[in-house]
């Protein structure tokens, strides 16, 4: 996974771009420390499609997920390049 974002105390990281079913997805990583380990959300580009999470409410998930939309045209520039160091 490759950094992305920190952003009140909640890191992003995302994939290299990755093939599923014959498409191209990025899986992206929501992770901030909580009262019991780590609270995290792991979604996949497009569709900011949620497979896993614990920790986060469904107001935070809407908002992960509305970031995740908004920084997508970057994320796959930076998935694709690997990571935003090389990009």
């Amino acid at each position: 996974m490759y950094y992305y974002s920190t952003v009140n105390d909640i890191v992003m990281t995302h994939s290299a771009v990755l093939e599923k079913d014959g498409f191209d997805i990025v899986k992206v990583h929501f992770e901030r420390p909580g009262e019991d380990g780590f609270d995290f959300l792991d979604l996949t580009l497009p569709g900011e499609i949620v497979y896993k999470s614990f920790g986060f409410s469904e107001d935070e998930i809407i908002r992960l997920k509305k970031y995740a939309k908004n920084n997508a045209s970057l994320i796959w520039d930076f998935a694709q390049k690997g990571g935003g160091i090389n990009a």
